[in-house]
Order: C-alpha cells, then sequence, then structure tokens
C-alpha cells in the first residue's frame, strides 16, 4: 500500500521533511515509495508555490482539511512548537501516522497527552531527533555494548549555537514561553539529552542551573523591548539508572557556534568523542598496548558503518543533515509497513520532555530533581 503524506509547514523543517519523504525509496531498496498527497501553509499562494517546488499533488492554507483528507495517512508536523499539540491530537484523532518536529509540545502537561493518545489510538509516530539516526552514532553504541571501552562511568555533552548571541537582535516567539515553551533547552538541549540517553541510559536525577543572559530585545516595531521569559543557557549535573554520572550543557548565546553538539562518553578501559560539526567521525581511545603507541585514533564513517553504503559506496565522502533526516523518514516508513513502533517515538520523546522540563524546575527551585 502507497502511503499518502500530508505536509504542515514548509520552512527549514518543512523543506527537510519534504525532500526526506522523496528520497526515502530512492536511497532504501526496501521503502516503498510516498505519494505527496497535499501540503499546508499560509497564505494559499505560498502554500502552492511550495507544492509546486516539493511536488506534493495539493496544497492548502487550512491544515484541519489535511487532516481530514482520506489521501492523507501520514501528518508531518513542522510548525512552530506551540501549534504541535493540536494538530498531532487532531491527526492521531483521525487516525494518522504522525511525524512531528521537536520539541514535542510546550508543556510536560502536553507531552503526557498527546503521548497517551497515540499510545491509546495504536497509530505511529516519529519525533526529529534526526542526529540520533547518524551511522557515527550507531557505530558508537556497537563499541559501548561489546565492551569496547569498559564499563561506563561518565558523559560529558554540550550543544551551542549563536543565533540569540546578538543583544540587537529582535524579540521572536521564542522569547515567550507561551509560544516557544523552554528556550535553549527545548530547541537545542532536547537534542543533547536524546543522545545522552540512547548512549548511556535512562536518568535517574539532575540538578540545573540555568540563566537568561539577554534579559530584553527590541521590538520588530520599534516601539520598545519585549522581556525574554525563557533561557539562554542550562546547565545541569547527572546520575544515571547505572551509577554513572554526567554533565550538560546548552546555549543559544555562544558566539562563533552554529551547530556545536559535542559529547564525550567514559569508560573505565577508555572513551569515545564526537562532534556534530564533523558528523562524519568518532574519536575512539582505548587503554590497550604499549603506553608508547596508545592514543585517539579517528574513525571515519563508510560503508561498514550502515546505511552510510545506501547513500553512498566510498568513504570519505561524508553524510549531512539532510540524510540524517532520510534515514529517519526511512525508519519510520519501515515501523509503519511493519505495524511495529519506530523510535523516537512519542513515547522516548516524552522521556526526554521529562528531562529538559526536569532541569528547569531544578534551576527555578534550586534543588536536585529525580525523574
Amino acid at each position: 500500500m502507497t502511503l499518502g503524506l500530508g505536509l504542515i509547514g514548509t520552512g527549514f523543517m518543512g523543506k527537510a521533511h519534504a525532500l526526506a519523504y522523496r528520497a526515502a525509496s530512492a536511497v532504501f531498496s526496501d521503502v516503498a515509495p510516498v505519494r505527496l498527497a497535499c501540503l499546508c501553509d499560509t497564505p494559499q499562494a505560498a502554500a502552492e508555490r511550495a507544492a509546486a517546488q516539493f511536488g506534493f499533488a495539493t496544497a492548502t492554507d487550512d491544515w484541519r482539511a489535511l487532516v481530514a483528507s482520506p489521501k492523507v495517512d501520514i501528518v508531518s508536523i513542522t510548525t512552530p512548537n506551540a501549534l504541535h499539540k493540536e494538530m498531532a491530537l487532531a491527526a492521531i484523532a483521525a487516525g494518522k501516522h504522525v511525524h512531528c518536529e521537536k520539541p514535542l509540545a510546550l508543556t510536560l502537561e502536553d507531552a503526557i497527552e498527546m503521548e497517551a493518545a497515540a499510545r491509546r489510538a495504536g497509530v505511529r509516530t516519529m519525533v526529529g531527533y534526526n542526529y540520533t539516526h547518524n551511522p557515527a552514532v550507531a557505530h558508537a553504541r556497537r563499541l559501548i555494548a561489546a565492551g569496547t571501552i569498559g564499563r561506563l562511568v561518565h558523559f560529558r555533552g554540550w550543544v551551542d549555537e549563536d543565533y540569540q548571541a546578538d543583544p540587537d537582535l529582535p524579540w521572536t516567539w521564542r522569547a515567550q514561553r507561551v509560544h516557544a515553551g523552554l528556550g535553549t533547552l527545548g530547541d537545542l538541549g532536547c537534542h543533547l539529552v536524546s543522545m545522552s540517553q540512547l548512549l548511556m541510559g535512562e536518568i535517574d536525577s539532575l540538578i540545573a542551573d540555568t540563566q537568561t543572559v539577554h534579559q530584553t530585545r527590541p521590538l520588530p516595531d520599534g516601539s520598545g523591548h519585549g522581556t525574554v521569559e525563557n533561557e539562554d543557557t542550562a546547565s545541569a549535573i547527572l546520575r544515571y539508572k547505572n551509577g554513572a554520572q554526567g554533565t550538560l550543557c546548552t546555549s543559544r548565546s555562544a558566539w562563533g557556534r552554529k551547530n556545536k553538539l559535542d559529547w564525550e562518553v567514559h569508560g573505565t578501559k577508555g572513551m569515545i568523542t564526537f562532534s556534530q560539526e564533523r558528523l562524519n567521525e568518532l574519536q575512539i581511545y582505548v587503554n590497550d598496548g604499549p603506553k608508547a603507541q596508545q592514543g585517539f585514533r579517528t574513525i571515519l564513517t563508510g560503508p561498514e558503518h550502515a546505511p552510510y553504503g545506501e547513500f553512498c559506496p566510498a568513504p570519505g565522502h561524508q553524510l549531512g543533515f539532510g540524510d540524517l533526516k532520510t534515514i529517519e523518514v526511512a525508519t519510520f516508513l519501515r515501523a509503519i509497513a511493519a505495524g511495529q513502533e519506530a523510535a523516537p517515538n512519542f513515547t522516548d520523546a516524552l522521556a526526554i520532555e521529562h528531562v529538559i522540563h526536569a532541569i528547569d524546575t531544578s534551576a527555578r527551585e534550586g534543588c536536585r530533581v529525580t525523574l
């Protein structure tokens, strides 16, 4: 059966979804093509232009009409955060599978409601943590599972960008909790949490601090300044359920950083490090052999690190952000075809929401929070 896609939103992530759904069956022979059934944006003229560009059969400025369409089997939500809940719940109620960008919702309560609705309805869900689909990350998980670096003892991670570093940038919806929810935690920190729990297991407790670097920003109309209600930076000290410790730091005001999602996994026999800005490489150190010959080794991803070879038969030619989104989409389509759960689904994303909101709670209340 050919599945029909309904895409809501045509910005950065909307285009990424459109390209990934178009590419998935061309890259992966076991994935059936998807019908690009309907695209939604406002105004109608913008929706029609994007539909023609991306290859969708129809366009609309009414997302409810898209959700109700019998030609749509999958609803892809790439809108601003505040719209995720209403759209996802409507799609679930209509029996549609849902692919939603992160963060799942504005509040933890909303995320809980969304996850419960999807679970009751039995629809398949996917949330856009595409960095976790990197072949390099999959290889790191295999090395960890094989005991290559020994027992896990510590995780150190940080994710920084500079899109809010300039104090003269205008005030936008991202500064308001009612529209954006959390700040750097909801936009960037959730990616780091997703990676941390994938590699280390569940977090048991944490203590955290946050700050708003720029308390106000100039209003776009020049009438004054608007208050920034959410955090620009956040830091947390973690304890995992397996006894390991960790630290997480995130900033959306770090000058010079563009997508600096870096992590280190420390074990009793060695360590693995990774940088998202060099997403085709792993660094590994193992305490083995003559001391004079020990040091970090670079593992450059290639066809041996599935599914890299589906994109390119030559090592060192490198994958990119869009390729990770294509892997994410292919994973989702396989799950739908098999009647199985995909990962990360709404349940996985809810676990991430618990962590980022625990960081916010710890920072506001000045206490350790147990998950």
